[in-house]
């Protein structure tokens, strides 16, 4: 007798047990012809697993990266060189080279997490145990694009490296997590911010922060699926330098709007 996500993995139908678990959830697994929601069920190596219609995505975050670019109309990111900041098990970097970038650096302060599929491609390199505060050009040459999915770190604490990372002709892709930029008063029992007026407060940090980089923002999008226990996130898209351009889609009142809007749509 053995957990279904365990067993999973043992008998080579999906690689890891979290990404059994992510399966087991979508409903895309099935005991004895069942479908199953819980990845602790006990099962036996009598019972019969399938596992249907897999995503073909190795993380979760893969989609919301996926959302952001439609949202921001990058159709794709063909001989681009760029930076996965946080990269866990390599959902950004799949959607990258998918999309067509040339050679991708994934950075995690974490170790084993990524994607062994991935791990072999040899146009990534990965960078386990880095500390992005830290990071500087010995570990990372300059990238034309940067994205950045990060936890449990205030994205404030990290502009300027992944602003030193990016090309001045570069862009960044930065997901704000406002359960990460408030501090614990503000979120519920559950670790959530619950409210609009709280996730603006978050946002306004951030913006803030990238105007005093010497940076700017040129568009906002939520992202198409949640966080953790149901937080609402957002995607910056971002240019080194202050000065606005002609190819910049909103302005800085236009922002402001568009944030207004965004935040309208909300609880």
């Amino acid at each position: 007798m053995s957990r279904l996500d365990r067993e999973l993995v043992e008998r080579e139908l999906i690689a890891t047990r979290s990404r059994a678990a992510r399966e087991i959830a979508a409903g895309r697994v099935s005991v004895n012809g069942h479908t199953v929601s819980k990845p602790s069920q006990v099962v036996s190596d009598s019972d019969e697993l399938s596992v249907t219609e897999p995503d073909p995505w190795v993380a979760r975050s893969a989609h919301k990266l996926l959302g952001a670019l439609e949202s921001f109309s990058i159709d794709d990111v063909t001989g681009l060189t760029a930076l996965d900041a946080g990269a866990s098990t390599g959902g950004f970097t799949q959607v990258l080279l998918h999309r067509g970038a040339a050679e991708i650096w994934a950075v995690d302060v974490g170790h084993d997490q990524f994607d062994a599929g991935l791990r072999e491609d040899p146009r990534i390199h990965v960078r386990e145990g880095l500390n992005l505060r830290e990071l500087d050009d010995s570990d990372v040459p300059q990238v034309d694009l940067v994205v950045a999915d990060v936890s449990f770190i205030s994205l404030r604490l990290l502009l300027a490296p992944l602003l030193a990372a990016t090309r001045p002709t570069g862009e960044l892709l930065l997901m704000v997590k406002p359960q990460f930029e408030l501090a614990r008063g503000a979120l519920d029992k559950h670790g959530v911010v619950a409210t609009a007026a709280k996730r603006r407060r978050a946002l306004d940090s951030v913006l803030a922060g990238i105007s005093e980089h010497e940076a700017r923002v040129i568009d906002i999008a939520p992202s198409v699926l949640p966080g953790p226990s149901g937080n609402r996130e957002y995607f910056l898209r971002v240019r080194p330098g202050k000065t606005r351009t002609e190819s910049d889609r909103l302005n800085e009142a236009d922002i402001e709007t568009h944030l207004d809007q965004i935040m309208r749509g909300e609880p």
